[in-house]
């Protein structure tokens, strides 16, 4: 069993950036693929990124250039570096984790997921 807890999410002017923090627990976190992924009101939840054990990445397209997703395998933890925030990222973001190690931009691929913090882009 993994848990994950996500930190960073708050309120931030457009144009500004925020580095949101996935915590796993869990002795085989750095076999996993981690993801996140982000809902906004009444809408889907839509991939942002994910990161294999070693480091690959992978964006939505939209969004490659303004995040970056990253890992600490020692520290188990993820982490998505978001810049030049607009108020259409206004959502909540979910870290998920895979156990096949899999990137995958499909969210019935991960088995685990956090409660999600929330970002709000707005002035």
């Amino acid at each position: 069993q993994v848990q994950l807890v996500e930190s960073g999410g708050g309120l931030v002017q457009p144009g500004g950036s925020l580095r949101l923090s996935c915590a796993a627990s869990g002795r085989t976190f750095s076999s996993y693929a981690m993801g996140w992924f982000r809902q906004a009101p009444g809408k889907e939840r839509d991939f942002v990124a994910a990161i294999t054990w070693e480091s690959t990445t992978f964006y939505a397209g939209s969004l490659k250039g303004r995040f970056t997703i990253s890992r600490d395998n020692a520290k188990n933890t993820v982490f998505l570096q978001m810049n030049a925030l607009k108020p259409e990222d206004t959502a909540v973001y979910y870290c998920a984790a895979a156990r096949d190690g899999v990137l995958s931009r499909n969210v019935d691929r991960y088995d685990y997921w956090g409660q999600g913090t929330q970002v709000t882009v707005s002035s």
